[in-house]
């Protein structure tokens, strides 16, 4: 069966008057559109213009809306290492389904060229673009797992790069992939591994807002579980928890069965081939969100003299005997600030007089020896003092340690006789991490 059979056959189950995505753009910081892609006809660039405008309001790129309308059309987008990708629709398409569709395209060019840049994508546009129309049919997903995608679009090498700009050969496969006819389309037929393995890494991110007394106004866990599974044959795959009532908005990879988890709360599934995103969860409960440091701050600017003190500690907190490393404060300053005169008992700092950006590299945290950095900061002269003290915004990792606590009990595997290697690695990070002073 060829692929253009194929995607006819899938058009035709489909709506025919309705088309989801018209076209795609991708568009840099600076504001430059540096690759579209138009799946029915070419949609003027100027449609862009009305994300240009709410990009404007919004200020940071995080802020901006992911729906925006205009007279003709909506925009959905969203923001994926200094890129926007934004999707023009022109009838109403539940906005959700089309987010997810852009960043699994966003995550297959990491998946293919190993960074989701604008350098990488313009460095192998071609196979960008054969990508985007294999993705989506008419207007519609097609093809979205990565085993399928490789097995029609071979990734990048140095080799096969030189191969087809001397024969002017193309990296689409003929034929159509078998797990394309399978009742398992996330995995290919016939994996053979001389070493099989199974890694699970469970990645937690803190969001929370903490008040000058330390005291916590919002706290949340957004945590994935990102799988690299190399075995053979056909593995079922059974993970448990030790406390899995904790999780709260969970969302899964489609090869989890949802009624094995509604039921007994274990995951239980077919793996995909490679490297996959198993599942996200939240923990919401501020009851169980540790805040793993806290900060001692005190930020003053004088009504006279031009000048203003700084004195900041952080020390651990909560970290079940987990060393915190990567520590950075970033603090953006009024802009009345124009230097800061600090000493740091440990780590580096820096001070940007043009964005007016503190940052403050500690690096790993002592409990015998807290970090302080401590000083003056120097205001324009005859500038009114600034009105409300900057926040800081804390980034930090812990290894080895899920801060809500959410443990693997274990993974069984059925269906396969061999016995694969295992393990089950725990980052805590900080998301959006917020002091205020």
């Amino acid at each position: 069966m060829s692929r253009t059979f194929a995607a006819s056959r899938y058009q035709d189950s489909s709506k025919k008057e309705l088309n989801m995505i018209h076209s795609l753009f991708l568009i840099n910081n600076a504001g430059d559109i540096f690759l579209e892609k138009h799946w029915k006809s070419v949609i003027s660039r100027s449609v862009c213009d009305y994300f240009f405008e709410a990009q404007d309001k919004a200020g940071e790129p995080d802020n901006v809306s992911p729906v925006i309308r205009t007279p003709h059309h909506y925009l959905i987008n969203i923001y994926r290492e200094k890129i926007f990708f934004v999707s023009v629709i022109q009838t109403e398409v539940p906005p959700l389904f089309v987010i997810e569709f852009l960043h699994r395209v966003a995550e297959m060019f990491q998946d293919y060229f190993g960074e989701c840049s604008e350098v990488a994508i313009k460095d192998n546009v071609v196979i960008v673009y054969e990508l985007l129309e294999e993705m989506l049919d008419n207007g519609f997903p097609l093809a979205t797992e990565s085993n399928i995608l490789k097995e029609l679009i071979k990734p990048p090498t140095i080799l096969r790069s030189m191969v087809n700009t001397i024969t002017g050969s193309s990296n689409v496969g003929e034929t159509l992939p078998t797990g394309q006819l399978s009742t398992i389309p996330w995995r290919r037929a016939g994996v053979k591994y001389t070493n099989n393995e199974a890694y699970f890494d469970v990645v937690e991110e803190i969001d929370a807002i903490l008040d000058k007394s330390g005291t916590t106004v919002f706290a949340e866990i957004q945590g994935v579980i990102d799988a690299c599974v190399k075995l053979s044959g056909m593995p079922d795959l059974t993970l448990s928890f030790m406390n899995p009532r904790l999780l709260d908005d969970v969302s899964f990879h489609p090869c989890v069965r949802f009624k094995r988890w509604e039921s007994e709360r274990v995951l239980s599934f077919i793996p995909p081939d490679g490297n996959f995103r198993l599942m996200s969860y939240h923990v919401n409960a501020q009851n169980l969100v540790a805040i793993p440091v806290y900060v001692k701050q005190n930020i003053n600017f004088f009504e006279t003299g031009s000048s203003g003190r700084l004195d900041i500690t952080v020390g651990p907190k909560q970290t079940m005997g987990k060393t915190v490393e990567n520590v950075i404060v970033t603090i953006h300053m009024s802009k009345v600030v124009l230097s800061a005169n600090l000493t740091a008992t440990q780590g580096t700092y820096t001070y940007d007089p043009v964005t007016k950006i503190l940052v403050w590299d500690i690096g790993k945290l002592n409990q015998q020896k807290l970090p302080n950095l401590k000083g003056s900061l120097s205001l324009q002269s005859g500038a009114p003092k600034p009105e409300e003290n900057p926040s800081l915004n804390i980034d930090l990792k812990i290894q080895q340690l899920a801060i809500s606590g959410l443990k693997v009990n274990r993974l069984d595997m059925y269906g396969e006789k061999y016995k694969p290697f295992k393990g089950v690695k725990y980052v805590t990070k900080a998301g959006k991490f917020q002091v205020r002073t």
